[in-house]
């Protein structure tokens, strides 16, 4: 079969273009914005990548289109497909009805933290000898692609709120019915789509209803959120993890997280020693070893496991050190992402300065949704530059205004690395934050200070 996906470099859309390879079909795709590292991946999978969204790319016509939630009517392909009658069908639904209908589907939701988690919990399993099924909204460090079918029993997916395609407005999740979903925590976010907190709490309450009597919830037990959306009816057994409180618990030995002892049910289990950093990544391995504990993974290995985890792209991923500075690539688009990042590379790094570069990119920042609750985001940065693109149609001041002079703003990112680099000295720490490409500026940032 014939597959065309619309909206094909997306994160969660390249991983749907992935599995329909490996299942044997022919796979294409367009989108607007072609760029690493889904555009390598899908290039090195032999998946023709076409630039634009124009009628001729489904001429002669596929057999089946599949559709991305960032494509709207009045949109040229779009429009192609409904004038012409094509078959069309969303990215969630294919993969629902096409693939995770015969597996045991591990589903990991939450404001923050979807893509590690997602990625930690399908190492733990492949780790195990499970040899699980993956799609993450990102590269995994372990396994070098954001998708694949896996020979195993288990598929583990990140499971996004955000609404499906431009006819199904509820959210992708709704589509895979897991046996076992994560709730990792529950913010406002997406305010191009949801009025309110509330509103979300209602699509998450859809999740939980769809898992099943004799599956599991794994749940944030310090999430005040969370638990109204339980409160509007539970039919699943609940394990609930956190720092102090829950059946699955952690016990720091390390301020920014590299150490921790794992407490079950009051036992101790283990102690991980790993790379990552910050409270938010505890959290999401105290997510990850309930879930494979339900998969039925010995938690010491699993503990074991962890030690060899390497986080996906973009989460404060070294890019490059030159002179002493060292380079950060980071997707935190969420003052609480952006708070618990910068929290732990304070951890880890103690007096050391650290500098932000940030672009507003997601649809809530560029609508100003966390305007106020920017500048407090940025506490333990030393200075901060942020990005205020001529279409922002709010003024940055907002924030940097709010920063008792830590913080400038400029129009273009060029700008952006003059600025950091006039400020850049030999032990300094450089975070560029931002969930889209940002014009490759943390690379360029460091061919800059290379003198390239």
């Amino acid at each position: 079969m014939h597959l065309h996906i619309l909206g094909i470099c997306g994160t969660f859309m390249g991983g749907v273009a992935a599995l329909a390879r490996e299942l044997g079909h022919r796979v294409d795709g367009s989108d607007a914005n072609v760029y690493p590292p889904m555009s390598t991946q899908l290039e090195a999978l032999g998946i023709g990548l076409m630039t634009g969204y124009h009628a001729a790319h489904l001429e002669p016509a596929p057999d089946l289109v599949v559709v991305g939630n960032a494509l709207s009517r009045g949109n040229p392909a779009i429009e192609h497909v409904l004038s012409r009658r094509l078959a069309y069908v969303s990215g969630p639904q294919w993969l629902g009805e096409t693939l995770l209908r015969q597996r045991r589907v591990f589903a990991v939701a939450g404001t923050h933290g979807k893509t590690t988690t997602t990625a930690m919990l399908a190492w733990i399993l492949e780790s195990c000898g499970a040899s699980p099924g993956f799609l993450v909204g990102g590269v995994p460090g372990n396994f070098g692609v954001s998708a694949r079918l896996g020979r195993g029993e288990a598929f583990v997916i990140e499971a996004d709120e955000y609404d499906t395609a431009f006819y199904d407005k509820r959210s992708k999740f709704v589509h895979y019915r897991p046996s076992v979903a994560i709730l990792n925590n529950l913010e406002f976010d997406h305010a191009d789509i949801f009025p309110d907190v509330a509103a979300i709490q209602r699509q998450f309450h859809h999740l939980v209803r769809t898992v099943p009597g004799n599956g599991r919830l794994i749940v944030n037990a310090e999430d005040r959120r969370l638990a109204e959306v339980l409160a509007q009816g539970c039919w699943t057994p609940v394990t609930r993890f956190g720092m102090d409180s829950g059946d699955w618990q952690a016990r720091l030995h390390a301020a920014d997280g590299s150490v921790f002892t794992v407490v079950v049910e009051g036992t101790e289990r283990g102690t991980v020693r790993w790379d990552l950093i910050g409270r938010h990544n505890v959290m999401n391995a105290l997510a990850a070893l309930a879930a494979a504990d339900q998969a039925g993974v010995d938690t010491s290995e699993a503990i074991a496991a962890l030690a060899q985890f390497q986080s996906a792209r973009r989460r404060l991923e070294t890019v490059g050190e030159h002179g002493g500075v060292r380079v950060y690539d980071d997707f935190a688009h969420h003052p609480t992402a952006i708070a618990t990042t910068l929290a732990g590379l304070r951890a880890r790094v103690g007096d050391a300065r650290i500098l932000v570069g940030m672009e507003p990119r997601s649809n809530s920042m560029r609508l100003g949704a966390h305007a106020d609750e920017l500048a407090p985001s940025l506490a333990d940065a030393d200075a901060v530059v942020f990005l205020q693109r001529a279409e922002l149609p709010w003024d940055a001041a907002r924030v940097t205004g709010a920063l008792s002079g830590r913080g400038r703003a400029v129009p273009t990112v060029d700008a952006l690395l003059d600025a950091l680099r006039d400020q850049a000295r030999g032990g300094d720490h450089v975070v560029f934050m931002s969930n889209g490409g940002f014009e490759d500026a943390p690379r360029r940032f460091v061919r800059l200070l290379a003198g390239g």
